[in-house]
């Protein structure tokens, strides 16, 4: 039986952040919605290339296909698009044999304030101010970076990394160490709350919902070489600040595949051979590098943001 759409993993996802629809953007910007509208209109049949949420977006809707009698993703279009121009975006959608049927065109208006209404637990967006605003509104939103990584369609397995301080846990820990700036006092901080969990970040809800469909994985596929979702936590920590971490997230019941404790080793070097189809972090900066060969996005939250301007 179906998953009601209430207990689904809903993702809603820009038209540019799953297509690179960048030519028409820019004539959007130099021309006006009008010259807008007729490039869409003109082009309709011709098929955009993938965009830096494809292959996440891709990969998330065919576990649908390992759980046919549940289905338990959705994935739905939240776009500022015209209607007019929405002819281009479902004719790719139809190309590249995406289960997307549903769509949401808001001519110009701001997208994310139906986020409730559709049960999405993340919404993604080229568009830097719209995703800063939705996470200012508490709306789990993230900004996905320009990245050209040909995706390999052989590789079905999804493979997923967060960044934890700021993204699936809130800031508090970040916080301290900015209004201190002392290494070994923010670790001694962080050990002697050690069995005092974090609060809950902006994107707890999609890792929540994506822990439950990855421990039905794997009781589907006990050999982790077969299973189909690896959920991955890549973060600055490092021993002893490890054990606050750990144990929140034994406090919210979820497991993660693998967790890499970096404690300033360049992310980068990490994730190029991690090869994530995905990866959420908060700072902007330390991304940057990374979305060369990673899909990236990043979550505006927190003290980490509050001087970043795009």
């Amino acid at each position: 039986m179906p998953f009601p759409i209430n207990e689904k993993l809903v993702v809603a996802v820009s038209s540019t952040a799953l297509f690179d629809f960048s030519i028409a953007d820019r004539i959007y910007r130099e021309q006006g919605l009008e010259a807008y509208i007729n490039h869409q209109q003109e082009n309709k049949d011709k098929i955009p290339d993938p965009g830096g949420g494809f292959p996440f977006i891709r990969r998330l809707l065919n576990l649908n296909q390992l759980f046919p009698d549940q289905t338990p993703v959705e994935v739905l279009i939240l776009s500022r698009n015209h209607p007019e121009a929405s002819l281009r975006i479902t004719n790719a959608v139809k190309h590249y044999e995406l289960p997307i049927s549903r769509f949401i065109f808001r001519s110009g208006l701001l997208p994310y304030s139906f986020m409730p209404a559709i049960n999405a637990c993340l919404y993604l967006s080229t568009n830097f101010e719209e995703v800063k605003k939705a996470i200012s509104l508490k709306y789990p939103a993230g900004y996905i970076l320009p990245c050209h990584v040909r995706d390999d369609p052989s590789d079905t397995q999804l493979r997923i990394a967060f960044d934890f301080d700021g993204v699936i846990a809130d800031d508090e820990s970040e916080k301290y160490y900015v209004e201190f700036h002392d290494l070994p006092l923010y670790q001694k901080h962080e050990f002697d709350y050690k069995d005092i969990p974090l609060a809950k970040g902006p994107l707890f809800p999609l890792l929540e919902k994506i822990s439950k469909i990855q421990q039905m994985d794997i009781q589907k596929a006990l050999d982790p070489e077969q299973r189909k979702i690896r959920i991955a936590i890549v973060t600055a920590r490092s021993a002893p600040a490890h054990e606050r971490l750990i144990n929140t997230l034994r406090s919210w019941q979820i497991t993660t595949d693998e967790l890499f404790l970096l404690g300033g080793i360049e992310k980068k070097a990490i994730l190029d051979v991690l090869k994530p189809h995905i990866f959420f972090y908060d700072q902007l900066s330390h991304l940057q590098p990374a979305a060369e060969n990673t899909p990236s996005v990043h979550i505006p939250f927190g003290v980490a943001n509050e001087q970043i301007v795009q």
